[in-house]
C-alpha cells in the first residue's frame, strides 16, 4: 500500500519554501524602492545632464529643487555664470539676464561630509548662509574651499552628475563676456530648456 501522507508532506514543504522565497523577494523589492534616489534630467541647448539627487544628505534642498523643477521654473533660464576650472552656475536668470522671482530662501544644509567634488551639484547663495533659492552650480573640479567648515558654513551639495559630464565640460569651455553688469556670462547663451524628474535605482556613495 502506498503512503499518501509522505507526498503531502513534500508538497507542503515545497509550498512553504516558495512562500518563504516570495516573502524574501517582496522584502528586497520594498527595500530597493526605499533606496531609490530621485534623478533629474537637465535639458540644455548643449545637451542633457543627468543628476542623481541626495535627499538623504540634504532633504530640504532636494525638495526645494524638485519643486522648482516640477513647476517649470527652470524652463528658459540660463547657465549665466561659467568659470573654467571652477564651476558653471544657472537657474536664476532668463534669456534677457533678468532675475526671476523665486520662492523664499531655504536653510543651508551644507555638511563637512558632503564635499564639493568635481561633478557635484550645490546651491548658490549670497554671503548669507541661509539665502539659497533657485540657483545652483555644478563643480568642475574639487572645490574644497566651498566645503562646510573650511571657510565658514559652506555650500550645500545635494546631488551629483551621473551622466552628461561631457556636456558640463562643453558648457565650461564657452567663451564668456561681461553683460549687464555681470561677469563670466557665456557669449552664446546656454539655455536650460527643462528640468524633469524621474525615479531610478542608484546606490548611495
Amino acid at each position: 500500500m502506498t503512503n499518501s501522507v509522505k507526498p503531502f508532506r513534500y508538497v507542503m514543504q515545497i509550498a512553504l519554501s516558495v512562500t518563504f522565497m516570495l516573502g524574501i523577494g517582496n522584502c528586497l523589492a520594498a527595500e530597493g524602492q526605499q533606496n531609490e534616489l530621485p534623478q533629474v534630467i537637465i535639458e540644455t541647448s548643449e545637451g542633457a545632464i543627468e543628476v542623481t539627487l541626495r535627499p538623504d544628505i540634504a532633504p530640504e534642498t532636494v525638495e526645494n529643487f524638485i519643486t522648482y523643477a516640477k513647476n517649470g521654473f527652470y524652463e528658459g533660464t540660463l547657465f549665466h555664470r561659467v568659470i573654467p576650472g571652477f564651476m558653471i552656475q544657472g537657474g536664476g536668470f532668463d534669456q534677457d539676464l533678468k532675475q526671476k522671482q523665486t520662492r523664499s530662501p531655504i536653510r543651508n544644509e551644507a555638511r563637512p561630509t558632503a564635499k564639493n567634488l568635481r561633478g557635484t551639484i550645490a546651491m548658490a547663495r549670497t554671503s548669507s548662509p541661509d539665502s539659497a533659492t533657485s540657483q545652483f552650480f555644478i563643480n568642475l573640479t574639487d572645490n574644497d574651499f566651498l566645503n562646510a567648515g573650511v571657510r565658514g558654513p559652506g555650500y550645500a551639495v545635494f546631488g551629483k552628475v551621473t551622466g552628461g559630464m561631457g556636456v558640463v565640460d562643453a558648457i565650461a569651455s564657452k567663451k564668456t563676456v561681461r553683460s549687464r553688469g555681470m561677469a563670466d556670462v557665456p557669449q552664446d547663451p546656454v539655455i536650460i530648456r527643462s528640468v524633469s524628474v524621474r525615479q531610478t535605482d542608484t546606490a548611495t556613495e
